[in-house]
């Protein structure tokens, strides 16, 4: 059987390991577009651009679909991805990776491959930002912030843009918001839904 090629030679990791308080439930198992869960629907599509795609989430079983799991090593009551970042910049010998938080599922193959043409070996990060702010949960975090990481959660510290900030970070803009949006609400899961048909 043939090698699958992907547009995108690089490990994408999911980040679903979030408290989901403004949801009101774990966003992450939401039914979205064809699929149970949104944590599925982002695994399939991504899975189909990236060489390898895992996700990062504090339980191990919390998914019935196939996938790669990364358990962060926070304990119970802590929900940043500090941890995840800890995680995953240990397990994996990438030196670079793609990160998008499950919750933004309109970022798509145009985006992902502005970000990597920016990238490069001399670079800590490579962020989207738009016209409200920057995205840390959408860009290229490279092995090398793994000891920034560490220092951060040992300090309690979840800043990730005071880290992109004191760090070699690239920022590549946007204009396009609604590409970047985030399914924090009620509202704006139920417009996402609205928006796939």
């Amino acid at each position: 059987m043939p090698e699958l090629i992907t547009p995108f030679d690089i490990t994408c990791v999911i980040f679903a390991g979030g408290k989901s308080s403004r949801m009101g439930r774990d966003k992450s198992l939401l039914p979205f577009g064809e699929y149970p869960t949104l944590a599925q629907y982002q695994y399939e599509r991504l899975k189909k651009q990236f060489r390898h795609v895992y996700i990062s989430t504090k339980e191990i079983g919390k998914f019935d679909f196939s996938t790669d799991i990364i358990p962060d090593i926070t304990g119970e009551g802590i929900y940043a991805p500090t941890a995840g970042f800890v995680a995953i910049l240990e397990y994996l010998k990438d030196e670079r990776l793609f990160v998008l938080s499950v919750d933004a599922p309109f970022v798509d193959t145009d985006i992902i491959k502005r970000l990597l043409e920016a990238d490069h070996a001399d670079l800590d990060a490579v962020i989207a930002r738009t016209p409200t702010g920057s995205h840390p949960m959408c860009g290229i975090y490279h092995k090398s912030l793994l000891p920034s990481f560490h220092k951060m959660l040992k300090e309690d510290n979840h800043r990730l843009g005071m880290l992109l900030k004191n760090s070699q970070t690239s920022f590549v803009e946007f204009t396009d918001e609604t590409k970047f949006s985030n399914l924090n609400h009620p509202h704006e899961y139920e417009a996402a839904l609205k928006a796939l048909l």
